[in-house]
């Protein structure tokens, strides 16, 4: 077994790693130096400190430039999200305080804005001792390599490596603007095909499969304008741009106030569901409190 001194002196510092992912970054030693107010011939120095720890050459001479070895690349890469993993571990650290209580969460943009965000105050009633931090993701990815406690994923029951809890289906309703409604007297939901209508491309053929339950068999829906976020498609149904198809928990503010109105008392329930995925036999309390919470709230939403 090698002893802790023989392990610290294979050990680059701090300051040699973040010189050489800057570099690396940029491609650029000037810039690196720019960018951590340095001299370039520090940075220079530091790069080959590490160069001769490791025994590779990082980077090579082009010109007057300097260009990343295929070796350097890789290992840019790998240090870049360790070092990120690091800055992720101290703001842990700092947004947990006295408690040292956090949890990072994987979210969806729209899901977390429109539904997550507004009932978050009750979760910090309940328990005021947990911070809840939440980032976007929209694939799945490394739970355990980016240090996410939790990933709210929409989708099926294919993430590996992880736990998945399923929290919900998803139920979509037609919706459009009052304007839109007086503008093209959409009263009857056979008027539908022939109106102007908006698309998630991600739920491409919401429109055909809900006018397939209409019994409107013999229609192919696909024009129209695409977005590839739920936010502008609801921003676009408001702006009357045409009629969409959207999970009634996104549009509670729109339906309460009027400013969407259904098209339809009909709905669809897309094929995929939305989990909770946590990483792979990992016991976690604060997970599974803020998962209960969040099955609890569930419940009470028409989603």
């Amino acid at each position: 077994m090698h002893s802790p001194n023989i392990q610290r002196r294979y050990l680059p510092s701090h300051a040699v790693l973040r010189s050489f992912e800057c570099a690396a970054r940029h491609e650029s030693f000037t810039l690196a130096a720019e960018e951590l107010h340095l001299t370039q011939s520090a940075i220079s120095r530091q790069v080959k400190e590490f160069e001769q720890l490791i025994g590779i050459d990082l980077f090579r001479r082009v010109g007057r430039r300097v260009v990343l070895t295929d070796a350097g690349r890789n290992l840019a890469k790998e240090l870049a999200l360790d070092l990120e993993n690091i800055r992720q571990t101290v703001m842990r650290a700092v947004s947990a305080g006295d408690y040292g209580a956090a949890l990072r969460v994987a979210t969806l943009p729209t899901f977390a804005s429109r539904w997550l965000i507004p009932r978050l105050p009750e979760f910090a009633a309940l328990h005021p001792d947990i911070e809840v931090s939440l980032y976007t993701r929209l694939q799945p990815f490394d739970l355990d390599r980016e240090k996410f406690d939790l990933a709210i994923h929409f989708g099926t029951d294919d993430w590996p490596l992880t736990d998945m809890q399923i929290l919900c289906s998803e139920k979509m309703m037609a919706v459009a603007s009052p304007e839109f409604i007086k503008k093209y007297e959409a009263t009857d939901v056979q008027q539908l095909p022939q109106l102007p209508l908006l698309h998630l491309e991600s739920r491409a053929t919401a429109w055909q499969e809900f006018f397939h339950q209409a019994d409107l068999t013999d229609i192919s829906v696909l024009s129209g304008k695409y977005f590839d976020q739920f936010s502008m498609v609801i921003a676009g149904a408001l702006a009357s741009l045409g009629a969409a198809l959207v999970p009634a928990y996104l549009i509670e503010r729109e339906l309460r106030d009027g400013s969407l109105r259904t098209l339809s008392p009909r709905t669809i329930t897309t094929k995929n569901n939305y989990y909770l995925v946590a990483p792979e036999n990992k016991k976690n309390e604060h997970v599974k409190l803020f998962s209960e919470w969040m099955k609890a709230a569930v419940s009470q939403t028409i989603i």
